[in-house]
């Protein structure tokens, strides 16, 4: 890759990390504001180090092996820098089956919002599709039914990628919905200890990066350098925090452009893994231009409102 090249693909992943975090960084916020302000500044230190080189150090990595398990554990970690033409063939091989699940994963993703969750409206067709909540499970069963259709026809191993993708949703979603029953109570509880309020974080931040790394592989294959920009990213989004989360609030469709940008990204690696290949630079491209779509939207709302 050109040097012009690494930087768009390392913008374009902290860009999607930050944007795809931002409910990562309310709650953060909400949950901080109750800790002193020792245990706080641990988190946002410390924190940090373990989202960036644990979490999203160790997923792309963990991703890695358990879809080429024939390098082996330490392999799978050496693989992600070498440059041997074997290894590499090795990943490519195997990449149609990672691409597939993480987009099914996010495809999913993407319609739980747009069916189920409570959101400023955007689009047009957006009101009207939330109204139908409950055909959200009958659209992502027939969409997965499709996915693996398609998938036994090149490789049974890409169709089981995609079920893998629909089982990871579930279970993620599952943890997200915990997080945001738990958030309240934590909210309402007086004796609840510092340590207990991080080690909640660390998890909330753990499940709330899958969507981050999962998406990274639509932009690259290259692991140091996902590791590179969805470190930067969750470095926004812990400056966010701090700084800038009520500022954040206000720009009410940034949301809507992380889920749009998930969507297409997802289907960009299904579509991917099913054989059609895409340019390097559309997931950036999409990712700038969906993301500043809606930040200028949000921008428009702000200003109408503030006349009134």
């Amino acid at each position: 890759m050109s040097i012009i090249s690494v930087l768009v693909v390392v913008f374009g992943l902290s860009l999607f990390e930050a944007i795809s975090s931002i409910d990562n960084a309310v709650i953060n916020a909400d949950v901080l504001a109750t800790m002193q302000p020792k245990a706080r500044q641990w988190f946002l230190s410390w924190g940090l180090l373990f989202a960036v080189f644990v979490i999203r150090g160790f997923l792309p990595w963990l991703i890695v092996w358990l879809t080429n398990p024939t390098l082996g554990f330490i392999g799978s970690f050496t693989a992600t820098f070498s440059s041997d033409p074997k290894i590499l063939k090795a990943i490519e091989f195997s990449s149609p089956i990672l691409l597939i699940g993480g987009g099914t994963f996010l495809v999913f993703i993407f319609f739980n919002w747009l069916f189920l969750e409570e959101k400023k409206f955007g689009l047009i067709g957006e009101k009207f599709i939330y109204a139908q909540g409950i055909w959200f499970y009958a659209v992502i069963s027939i969409l997965l039914a499709i996915i693996v259709w398609y998938g036994l026809k090149i490789n049974p191993l890409i169709a089981f990628g995609s079920v893998v993708g629909s089982t990871a949703f579930f279970i993620t979603h599952g943890f997200k919905q915990n997080a945001e029953k738990a958030e309240k109570e934590l909210m309402q509880k007086k004796d609840l200890t510092d340590l207990s309020k991080i080690l909640y974080l660390e998890v909330i931040d753990a499940t709330f990066s899958i969507d981050g790394v999962l998406g990274a592989f639509a932009f690259t294959l290259a692991v140091p350098l996902i590791i590179i920009g969805n470190g930067f990213g969750a470095l926004i989004v812990r400056q966010l925090t701090v700084h800038n989360v009520e500022k954040i609030k206000k720009y009410v469709y940034l949301k809507n452009g992380a889920m749009y940008s998930i969507l297409f990204l997802g289907s960009i690696m299904i579509l991917s893994s099913l054989g059609l290949k895409t340019p390097e630079w559309l997931s950036p491209l999409i990712t700038f231009l969906t993301v500043g779509y809606f930040f200028w939207k949000s921008k428009i709302y702000l200003k109408n409102n503030s006349n009134t």
